[in-house]
């Protein structure tokens, strides 16, 4: 266990719990902007660092067979970032597991939740202090303890990271341990079951206006959990307060879990001064915080007490509903059409796909594969309205929607039809009535390309998904093309990443290079980030292949002499004994397209791992590189000028990470190939 503080130190103060806490004594490690070369009498002449610094702690190896809690306590003075990552044998890149960039004036305590193992690893903690004098990162503890992050029987001076919301006038306080001197009459603890354990309480003798309210919060989940919360609680007064537990995600959205409503009124008469036991289902599949919150009608309603907070992956009864699995309603349509189903009653989509070609744009998923169209003009009959059906979603619960999908054949008379909801619109159907919601409808001029939709929806009784696309006549009817439809649990922009640290190795390029770095010693120029298309005619891509609407980077020959390359560099990677996988979209498209070479860089050396030369489709393709390498290595994209300035070549969406790559069966639809309109 790595711990830089003395054991027996007296731990951080947590009594009057707030978001964060003060060491009185013990030893703790920083890193200093300033390096140790420079003099401190000479300080205030040093302009910065001329490079980045960065502290870098390691533990032993661990082996854990059972989920486990790590604690961190840490300072970021001025600016700087703190990031936690779990290093794996075998793989080339660092799991994140925390990161943070907010400095504060005091020690801070964060928590994350390690999940069971069955190879051992390592925790690495990476301290990088900001340019600005002064700065620095600092850590006072690092502690594991077996056990979820949530489970906590406030005996610890931590407190298990929960934390006390400020009010005014209410508020959550460290009870018990023989140092209450306002309240004498302060119940036993659960744990030991006497005046010397521990325990969470809120009163509301100072409470002045009508619901205070005071908020007990755990630390943020940081893995998707679903199982039993179960907890300990009493009441000194059965009116004038108002107890109940929520979850709360990044966004500050609530979703209540429990309350002590008038289903518990019959035994307050001998609960009351007692404790009484609580299992609720607790389901998160992304970041969330519990929240026990208490508010009191007057300075008359009592004091709630907490004890003895445990999370267990196991349902609380048999009654339980069993967490829904989404990706029952993903479909990429490669095989098939999954689970969804189309209405005999009216048109039907088509599935086709498009062989690489530099006419017409192929799929979403591979460029090569399969997509859905509706309204084909070789094929009238299919009707003026097409319906695609999900299967069944339970109620009750929130859901993220993601698809692709593509406006096509819309001459300039007909521009109008792109401006409606006509083109495509996405609709809630309630089982089992089939009464219908809107809850998308298309806005974005696609101009042929793909474009991601998200769309956040819930309803109160199971639904379907339906999707919609009408045409009103053949001479006015576009084709819609429709792909990669996905469903997750919660938030769009929960779910979508925007809020979770990067993952190591993976770039969609809408911020970043991600890490990776342009070559500066063998290229003739740099990779350019651009959006939309590129500034010469009949050559790069229309928009990037994550969204259509984002980011993406490009070679472009307009500057260049046929022949000059521009390079991409990776981070270091470690190496394996095992295969590692490179995954990435490229676009070719040009009459004078030059090269695209995917190497190996080691030893001073390159290696060729994958090679693509001359014009290859309109459209964003999959590439696939399998590789194994045991040493430190880099991965280098190479783009390399053709003989005209239609020559721009494009990236997007990269994926390095070990492991071997996942075997793709694409079939070729049934029916006519590069059928489009």
């Amino acid at each position: 266990m790595l711990c830089p503080a003395e054991k027996g130190r007296e731990g951080p103060s947590c009594q009057g719990l707030s978001s964060s806490s003060n060491p009185t004594s013990g030893r703790f490690v920083a890193v200093d902007a300033v390096p140790a070369d420079v003099e401190d009498d000479n300080s205030d002449a040093y302009p910065g660092p001329q490079k980045e610094t960065i502290g870098i702690l390691l533990s032993p190896a661990l082996e854990q067979d059972e989920w486990s809690c790590l604690r961190l306590v840490y300072q970021i003075s001025g600016s700087g970032s703190l990031t936690v990552l779990q290093r794996t044998e075998g793989k080339s890149f660092d799991r994140p597991l925390w990161n943070s960039q907010e400095a504060s004036d005091s020690w801070v305590i964060s928590s994350m939740d390690l999940q069971n193992n069955t190879d051992p690893y390592r925790v690495v903690v990476e301290g990088k202090p900001g340019a600005s004098p002064g700065s620095s990162v600092a850590i006072f503890e690092i502690h594991i303890s077996p056990g979820y992050c949530l489970d906590c029987d406030f005996e610890e001076s931590h407190l298990c990271g929960y934390s006390n919301q400020w009010n005014a006038n209410v508020n959550w306080f460290v009870g018990g341990g023989m140092g209450q001197l306002l309240h004498n009459d302060m119940p036993n603890d659960h744990t030991y079951n006497n005046k010397t354990g521990h325990l969470m309480y809120v009163d509301s003798i100072y409470a002045k206006t009508f619901k205070e309210v005071a908020k007990l919060v755990s630390p943020m989940t940081m893995v998707p959990m679903s199982g039993c919360l179960s907890f300990q609680y009493q009441r000194s007064e059965e009116r004038g307060n108002l107890f109940s537990v929520y979850t709360r995600d990044k966004l500050g959205q609530y979703q209540e879990l429990w309350r002590a409503g008038k289903e518990n009124q019959s035994d307050w008469s001998t609960t009351l001064g007692e404790w009484v036991p609580v299992q609720v289902d607790l389901k998160a599949p992304y970041s969330v915080q519990v929240v026990f919150e208490v508010a009191f009608n007057s300075p008359r309603g009592g004091r709630i007490a907490v004890d003895d907070i445990s999370f267990s992956p196991e349902v609380c009864s048999t009654d339980s509903e069993p967490t829904f699995d989404p990706s029952i309603a993903n479909c990429d349509f490669e095989s098939g059409l999954c689970r969804y189903t189309q209405d005999q009653a009216t048109g039907s989509w088509r599935r086709i796909s498009v062989k690489p070609n530099i006419f017409r744009n192929g799929d979403h998923t591979t460029g090569a594969g399969s997509f859905l169209l509706a309204h084909s003009r070789l094929n009238p009959r299919s009707g003026y309205v097409n319906r695609l059906i999900s299967p069944t979603l339970p109620g009750n619960t929130k859901f993220c929607l993601r698809f692709y999908f593509s406006l096509r054949g819309i001459t300039l008379a007909t521009e109008g039809f792109n401006q409606t909801d006509r083109a495509l619109a996405v609709y809630l159907q309630q089982q089992p009535n089939g009464s219908q919601e809107k809850i998308w409808t298309q806005g974005e001029k696609s101009r042929g390309i793909w474009i991601g939709a998200d769309v956040t929806f819930q309803t109160s009784k199971p639904a379907k998904v339906v999707f919609v696309s009408t045409c009103r006549s053949f001479w006015d009817c576009g084709s819609v093309a429709l792909d990669d439809i996905s469903v997750s649990l919660g938030d769009c922009e929960l779910t979508a990443g925007y809020l979770s640290s990067p993952i190591p190795g993976h770039c969609d390029f809408e911020k970043s290079l991600c890490g990776y770095t342009q070559d500066k010693q063998s290229d003739d120029a740099d990779w350019e980030w651009r959006r939309g298309p590129t500034p010469t005619s009949y050559t790069g891509p229309r928009g990037d292949h994550t969204t259509g609407l984002g980011h993406y980077i490009h070679l472009e020959a307009s500057p260049l002499l046929p022949g000059q390359s521009v390079r991409l560099l990776s981070s270091n990677l470690r190496g394996s004994r095992g295969p590692q996988c490179l995954r990435f979209f490229y676009h070719m498209y040009g009459s004078g397209t030059g090269q695209l070479n995917i190497r190996l860089s080691k030893d001073g050396a390159d290696q060729l791992l994958w090679q693509r030369n001359g014009e290859q489709s309109v459209a964003w393709l999959r590439a696939t590189v399998e590789y194994q390498c045991d040493c430190q290595h880099q991965i280098v994209f190479e783009a390399t000028r053709g003989s005209s300035v239609r020559s721009d070549i494009a990236i997007d969406d990269i994926i390095l990470e070990g492991g071997p790559c996942p075997v793709m069966d694409i079939k070729t639809s049934v029916g006519t190939s590069n059928e489009i309109e």
